[in-house]
């Protein structure tokens, strides 16, 4: 078994050291689904939600999400970015929202945790813009979609 990259000798957690990692292009897509009811589906996307025009607030959370993921994740390396933004993909069908969000950087490590962050606080943000109206919002689905760039490669899950 490979020795764990993220303990000291003494066995504790630590950041890694990236520095001896050179730098490349790497990106990352993540997901989360909001699953909400017909109603609020309706004011969602009317844009009548009483907070406030309810994707474009959880869009710029997204975003700001991803510049915080080192605040928010101990063992996370802060990370210039140089792109972020997220989509949306509402299924009135369903009455749900699917959330990916995509981060871009040049640097020594990956987006993929700036990319869950993003998904993940926009997925909130909705709950939060939407929780007055509904109480059993459902925010499920968070995982991966891709990865490239770096050591390891490229990574490809496709769409739920």
């Amino acid at each position: 078994m490979a020795e764990l990259s993220h303990l000291n000798p003494e066995g504790r957690a630590r950041m890694v050291d990236v520095s001896a990692k050179g730098e490349t292009l790497r990106a990352a897509s993540a997901q989360a689904v909001v699953r909400v009811n017909a109603e609020t589906f309706a004011l969602i996307m009317a844009g009548k939600m009483k907070k406030g025009d309810v994707l474009a607030v959880a869009q710029v959370a997204g975003i700001l999400a991803a510049k915080n993921t080192p605040q928010l994740i101990p063992m996370c390396h802060p990370i210039r970015l140089t792109g972020a933004d997220i989509a949306f993909f509402p299924d009135e069908a369903s009455s749900v929202i699917r959330i990916e969000a995509t981060v871009r950087c040049k640097g020594e490590t990956g987006v993929e945790m700036e990319a869950l962050t993003a998904a993940s606080a926009a997925a909130l943000t909705i709950y939060d813009m939407c929780k007055a109206v509904q109480k059993d919002i459902e925010i499920t689905d968070v995982f991966l979609l891709e990865k490239s760039g770096g050591k390891s490669g490229d990574f490809h899950r496709g769409r739920a």
